[in-house]
């Protein structure tokens, strides 16, 4: 019988403790995902963090990147005209640069959530005359969505160097 290949060592962190409240346990829950998946992201080495790791093209990079395009959208009220488009980052990003644009608009989805008390209303949108989704299914959709993601970093981030866990 052969050995057992080696087992390699995991970092990972357990998924949160949060409150009791649903509101608690969907913004605990998607936290940890958007830190999961960012901090996957920043610590990638160059050029690989851009290079696609799958016949799709799909990058580490250009995953932040359409993920700070679904934020934006999904709790800010911008327009996206392009999605595809939000997975391509331009060779003049650097990791620092998109993993920044990532963290200021969660900082800035998470105002918008503090301000919604009743998980039954819409995001409050910027842009008038467009029906907004219930905060519940906006948080919903988003940990559905970077939780998507996240298992994509962790895929091609294995790949690039071998790194897993959060």
């Amino acid at each position: 019988m052969p050995p057992a290949p080696p087992r390699r060592s995991r970092k990972d962190t357990p998924p949160p403790r949060t409150g009791h409240s649903e509101a608690e346990v969907l913004r605990g829950f998607l936290d940890y995902l958007r830190e999961s998946v960012a901090t996957k992201v920043e610590s990638a080495p160059e050029p690989q963090v851009r290079t696609p790791g799958v016949p799709s093209g799909t990058n580490l990079l250009g995953l932040l990147h359409h993920l700070t395009a679904v934020e934006r959208a999904t709790f800010l009220g911008d327009r996206v005209a392009d999605w595809q488009g939000t997975f391509h980052v331009s060779p003049e990003d650097g990791v620092a640069d998109v993993v920044a644009r990532y963290r200021e608009a969660v900082a800035r989805a998470d105002e918008v959530l503090d301000e919604c008390a009743d998980l039954a209303s819409p995001v409050p949108r910027p842009r008038p005359h467009r029906a907004a989704p219930s905060v519940r299914w906006a948080l919903t959709h988003m940990i559905e969505e970077t939780g998507r993601h996240a298992g994509q970093a962790d895929i091609l981030r294995e790949l690039i160097d071998g790194a897993t866990g959060r």
